[in-house]
């Protein structure tokens, strides 16, 4: 089964008015992608990010206003996109939790449902309701975003370590059952991406931003830039990477080799 060429792509971004998501969106369309949809919850943020892209390449862009943690949200967005954009090729989840770590006997514990929910349920949901449709057209790519906290066990992070290991271990699992239609499924882990909101957010003070700022000084490559996990799904999304499935690639800069 050869993977289609990027310019008979159609797209949909969860996240995808801000961050790695809008960064993937500008980066898919100079790529030649025709076709994008972009989810998320703000729909005046999604409106102008839909003109931003569009006015790249002229490309169509959807934007679609919805609660990807919400089942039946997820599912009336996604359907629609389906039918506004004709297929959907390439699903990327790019969805930002707004908790900063913290130690886990510090955490109210009526917070943790929330982050799980908020960092796992929609790339989770999504992959769910998008698949059936690749199936069916024996094709696409998905690519989670998730973070080395899947990979490396940093005080702090215990929730969204767990958060995290869920994208991984089940973007694995939808890997081997979606590899016999054609069906690709893999996942990038980043640490720190400079310039994006939730950045701001972890490392403006406390303990989450004595814990970054040690971790930024292992990135001697460079902390990395939304632009950087942009290109990377670019690849991920057309035929030269038809062979690459179940695999969580580290994009940090040198802060780990996990």
């Amino acid at each position: 089964m050869i993977a289609k060429k990027l310019t008979d792509t159609a797209a949909l971004i969860v996240g995808g008015s801000s961050g790695v998501g809008l960064e993937t969106a500008r980066q898919l369309t100079q790529a030649g992608v025709p076709r994008i949809a972009l989810l998320g919850r703000d729909a005046e943020r999604l409106r102008a990010a839909s003109e931003s892209v569009s006015r790249i390449s002229g490309a169509e862009v959807v934007p679609l206003s919805a609660d990807a943690t919400d089942a039946a949200a997820a599912a009336r967005a996604a359907a629609e996109a389906h039918t506004r954009l004709g297929s959907i090729d390439l699903l990327v989840n790019s969805v930002a939790g707004g908790a900063p770590p913290a130690l886990l006997h510090e955490i109210d514990p009526a917070d943790i449902e929330p982050t799980l929910r908020g960092q796992l349920l929609a790339p989770l949901l999504m992959t769910r309701i998008v698949l059936p449709w690749m199936y069916e057209q024996e094709g696409g790519s998905i690519v989670n975003i998730a973070s080395d906290a899947a990979k490396v066990a940093t005080p702090g992070e215990t929730v969204l370590g767990g958060a995290m290991a869920g994208i991984v271990t089940f973007t694995r699992a939808a890997a081997l059952e979606a590899k016999r239609f054609g069906v690709r499924v893999n996942a990038l882990t980043p640490s720190l991406i400079e310039g994006t909101p939730t950045t701001e957010l972890i490392t403006r003070d406390g303990f989450s931003a004595k814990l970054f700022a040690h971790a930024a000084k292992q990135a001697h490559l460079g902390v990395p830039q939304p632009s950087d996990l942009a290109a990377l799904v670019v690849f991920l999304a057309g035929p030269d990477a038809q062979r690459l499935t179940g695999q969580a690639i580290s994009v940090n800069g040198g802060i780990s080799a996990a």
